[in-house]
């Protein structure tokens, strides 16, 4: 049994992980915090993710001696929740996206002390798409035609960061591979002919949607798509769990869920 606390656990993503966790009863939720000015402190963390209550209240401090702590939260609450775990040599699981340069920074450095696990995507099927790109990008940067990569995402209205996290890591790998230097988000006007060192990124936000992505490669007279969608956020809590346990037995270090997954 591993002893959790989750960070951001009133959102969407902290009740899912909540409600995963003790469905597998391989974990035992210890703390649920929130920022200082959420409406629902004080309610059992249980009932806030719509199960049986856990007897753990919200709170907007850190505290239940956890094995492991998972962050769904924001770059405050990942800041926060990074100098208690870095204090109390706590692992952390860090799933909050949008993060600014400087606290990367800071997860690497801590990451001398602590394990850390930091991924933009915890979905198991993104992160074999991840790695499909890769074969993908591989194969076509050997050949000298000119081939055109757009990135198309899709998520809920709620969220924050756009382009998301994950359409930014399958960039990121395509053009490591296939030397792609331009990265150009959404288009307008009369631009004239597309470059070739571009790869072009387009966000849309509607609905509840929680979370698709299409990267498109163009060639000459053909083209293929790599899609891959979460019909619900439970894909997410599974891969954010499997991590933590991950963690749990694992030192000091950066990980991402390509250690988890071992691909």
């Amino acid at each position: 049994m591993i002893r959790l606390a989750i960070n951001g656990a009133a959102g969407r993503m902290g009740q899912r992980v909540i409600a995963v966790a003790s469905r597998l009863g391989r974990f035992e939720i210890v703390s649920a915090t929130e920022a200082p000015n959420h409406p629902q402190l004080g309610q059992d963390a249980g009932r806030v993710a719509g199960i049986d209550p856990l007897g753990i209240d919200l709170s907007s401090t850190f505290g239940g001696l956890p094995q492991v702590m998972i962050d769904y939260s924001t770059a405050d609450g990942t800041r926060a929740a990074l100098e208690y775990c870095g204090a109390m040599r706590v692992p952390l699981v860090v799933a909050t996206t949008g993060l600014p340069d400087s606290l990367v920074r800071e997860l690497e450095t801590t990451a001398h002390r602590i394990p850390i696990c930091l991924s933009p995507s915890f979905s198991l099927a993104v992160n074999v798409t991840m790695k499909l790109v890769e074969i993908a990008s591989e194969v076509l940067a050997q050949n000298d035609e000119q081939v055109d990569v757009e990135i198309i995402e899709r998520h809920h209205r709620h969220k924050v960061d756009s382009p998301s996290g994950t359409a930014l890591r399958f960039g990121e790998i395509v053009a490591r591979i296939m030397r792609q230097t331009e990265h150009v988000h959404g288009r307008q006007g009369v631009l004239g002919p597309r470059p070739a060192q571009q790869i072009g990124y387009h966000a849309i936000r509607a609905g509840d949607d929680p979370g698709q992505h299409v990267i498109l490669f163009g060639l000459t007279g053909e083209s293929f798509e790599l899609r891959v969608a979460a019909s619900n956020r439970d894909c997410y809590a599974r891969g954010t769990l499997a991590a933590a346990e991950f963690l749990a037995d694992h030192g000091p270090g950066l990980y991402s869920m390509r250690d988890v997954l071992n691909i």
